[in-house]
């Protein structure tokens, strides 16, 4: 493909606009090197803070290359979402133990296939203006270090959280990736981060996940525990998790960057059946068929039934007792998954129902 320079910069700028068009607040473009992010994956790889991710450690250099990826990519287009539903009251939610706490990003329908359709509309408008050529698109599905490649391109910084934050818009957004064989003119990279000695965030966390600044044990982290475990959550976590159910916020709600967070406009991320003030005790008792039909689409389908189960079960015993929290729990007292049964002998323990 030959492209005159200021053809090139007129097409980055095209691409920013039809990105803004299609419902991204923001799009930055990045070179390859992705080095220093890449010697510290290595570093929590290596310090088994990952846990059972094993898909973190697999495909050799590959989330550091993109251009092993997808041989071909000169440049990586990056783009970014805002996801907040508005006014969810998901703070109080989190006063109120009877309720279940569902993580913001998760209350709507799954952005995997809004974002992945809008990154493939983005690409043909491309094409329509330069012809063909390669490109793939990715949507937190494949190994890219979408974060590093965020800061790369100038969308924000990766705050101690570990989340990438910008200064206009806090951290409640989505991530996607354009791969191109387009040598597009790239963005400076965000630079300086600007937390500052703010530890807000680290110093809120319920189950004390962060080793330290920028650094996540996935292993304590409640994303991982009520999402990625597969198997029992470790006792001494359990009364930390309290109601979430399905992710975490907390190290998000308290930074002061999301002071700057905006709704999102994009109606799929609303909540969907009451999922931001339902009772856990009401979501215990969904049979499997109710789960699969109102959870088709949406983020939660990720952990499954069975775990959806052991998360509610620990909820309910971290919840004050109550006749509908004792009656939910006995009524799964025999469940056929050992695991849901573990779980729910635990909390009705908790209750002196042992």
């Amino acid at each position: 493909m030959s492209i005159e320079l200021l053809d090139l910069n007129q097409l980055a700028q095209s691409i920013k606009d039809w990105g803004r068009e299609l419902g991204f607040q923001q799009v930055g473009i990045s070179g390859l090197d992705l080095g220093e992010h890449e010697t510290h994956l290595q570093r929590w790889l290596d310090a088994g803070y990952h846990g059972e991710m094993d898909y973190m450690a697999a495909h050799g250099s590959k989330r550091s290359h993109p251009e092993q990826l997808v041989p071909g990519t000169l440049r990586v287009i990056s783009l970014r979402m805002d996801y907040l539903p508005g006014d969810t009251q998901m703070a109080k939610r989190l006063a109120q133990p009877e309720k279940a706490y569902v993580s913001r990003y998760a209350l709507g329908r799954d952005y995997h296939k809004l974002i992945r359709k809008r990154l493939q509309h983005l690409a043909e408008r491309i094409q329509e203006k330069i012809g063909p050529f390669g490109f793939r698109a990715f949507v937190d599905s494949a190994p890219v270090l979408e974060k590093a490649i965020a800061e790369k391109s100038g969308l924000g910084w990766i705050g101690k959280n570990t989340l990438v934050l910008n200064r206009k818009a806090g951290s409640y957004f989505f991530l996607g990736e354009l791969f191109v064989d387009i040598e597009l003119p790239v963005d400076p990279p965000h630079g300086s981060e600007h937390c500052g000695r703010c530890t807000a965030c680290m110093d809120i966390c319920p189950t004390q996940a962060f080793v330290g600044p920028y650094e996540l044990d996935a292993r304590r982290c409640i994303s991982y525990l009520t999402i990625e475990l597969k198997g029992a959550i470790p006792e001494e976590l359990r009364a930390p998790i309290g109601n979430r159910v399905f992710g975490c916020d907390d190290c998000q709600m308290v930074c002061p960057w999301n002071r700057f967070a905006s709704p999102t406009e994009q109606t799929d991320f609303k909540p969907r059946h009451q999922l931001d003030n339902a009772e856990l005790a009401e979501l215990f008792g969904w049979s499997e068929e109710q789960f699969l039909s109102r959870t088709e689409g949406s983020p939660l389908r990720r952990a499954g039934y069975e775990r959806w189960l052991r998360n509610l079960a620990v909820g309910l015993g971290n919840a004050p007792s109550s006749i509908p929290v004792i009656e939910a729990l006995k009524a799964r007292r025999e469940h056929s998954s050992a695991l849901v049964r573990e779980h729910v002998e635990w909390a009705l323990k908790r209750h002196n129902q042992a």
